[in-house]
């Protein structure tokens, strides 16, 4: 299974697809967001810690924890995270650029959202998001990572022989 996800020319179409269409979500939701005006999170934010509570939560008290004395005194920050961060996962998948970064970015999203209280299309976003992320190159194989990984990996394979030739007084 796990050769067929990473080296199939079919599975790399059918990856670009679901690739595609979770990048559509997430390019939709911070679209909407940025161009409405006003985008606030602390709303949101308040709701979920307040979902933290009574006899069946739907948020977890460590969680709730982080919302309130982390996310909620930086609303204004975890706003233009949360907005420009749709966006650019939702532009980096549909090009196809530089996919399992962005995959993993919008994870890290659906499950800050699930983890709120929030269920949504979120579950659905993630068991998708996890074939393109056990995939790995093979997802962009049909996108701009087909030109943009050799540059990369030349970039880092470059720094890791640097680093290696230096000497530690």
């Amino acid at each position: 299974m796990l050769n067929l996800l990473r080296k199939n020319n079919i599975a790399a179409g059918v990856l670009a697809i679901i690739r595609i269409y979770i990048g559509y979500q997430f390019i939709h939701a911070g679209f909407a967001k940025i161009t409405g005006g006003g985008f606030d999170a602390s709303g949101f934010l308040k709701g979920a810690i307040a979902s933290s509570t009574g006899e069946h939560p739907a948020v977890q008290g460590w969680w709730a924890a982080f919302l309130e004395h982390i996310a909620l005194p930086n609303a204004d920050l975890f706003s233009i995270l949360v907005q420009w961060g749709e966006l650019l996962v939702g532009i980096a998948l549909i090009l196809g650029l530089l996919t399992n970064f962005a995959t993993l970015m919008g994870l890290v999203m659906n499950f800050s959202f699930l983890f709120s209280g929030t269920v949504s299309t979120n579950g659905q976003m993630i068991l998708l998001a996890f074939f393109v992320l056990v995939a790995g190159a093979n997802a962009g194989k049909f996108g701009l990572d087909r030109y943009a990984m050799p540059y990369v990996r030349k970039y880092y394979t470059v720094k890791g022989n640097h680093r290696k030739g230096t000497t530690v007084a």
